[in-house]
């Protein structure tokens, strides 16, 4: 892209206008997130409790999975779109690097295909919360729209092996 922060400034321009929106996009990055990190240990206690010869293949696969996507974005080390360009992200943030794939966005498709394998609609709508994450992560300026698509991707392939397992 040629400027990333003309187009970044394009999305975000109703979003500047509302305070309501602002706010709104906050809660929902924040929320989305600790949402997932509060339904994940849910999971495990379920399993422990009505499956626990599953457990392990949940606490595994996520974990290798993120172990390894951390190790990807360490090696990838691309710079976050408030780093290459001249804009305000409107989720203030000061992390360098370390933008590609989005381990925000990769944890929540992660934990939601977990959800997924055992319940259908539960999954489904965890999947659609993931995707409000990345859209947030977007509209936040703290990723590029393929870093948010990655972290999306990956966490789907990885949790493709909760069902094979």
């Amino acid at each position: 892209m040629k400027n990333y922060a003309q187009y970044y400034q394009a999305i975000t321009v109703s979003l500047r206008k509302s305070p309501l929106a602002l706010k709104l996009l906050e809660l929902l990055n924040g929320s989305v997130t600790k949402l997932m990190y509060l339904f994940y240990p849910l999971l495990l206690a379920y399993l422990a409790w009505k499956l626990p010869e599953r457990l392990l293949i949940y606490i595994l696969v996520p974990g290798i999975s993120f172990v390894l996507v951390s190790l990807l974005r360490k090696l990838i080390n691309q710079k976050r779109p408030y780093e290459n360009w001249d804009l305000d992200p409107l989720i203030k943030k000061d992390t360098k690097g370390q933008s590609m794939p989005s381990r925000h966005v990769f944890s929540a498709t992660i934990i939601s295909m977990c959800f997924l394998s055992l319940n259908l609609y539960l999954g489904i709508l965890l999947l659609i919360f993931s995707a409000i994450l990345a859209l947030c992560r977007v509209l936040g300026g703290v990723h590029y729209p393929k870093d948010v698509l990655v972290g999306m991707l990956l966490g789907i392939l990885a949790g493709f092996l909760v069902f094979i397992f």
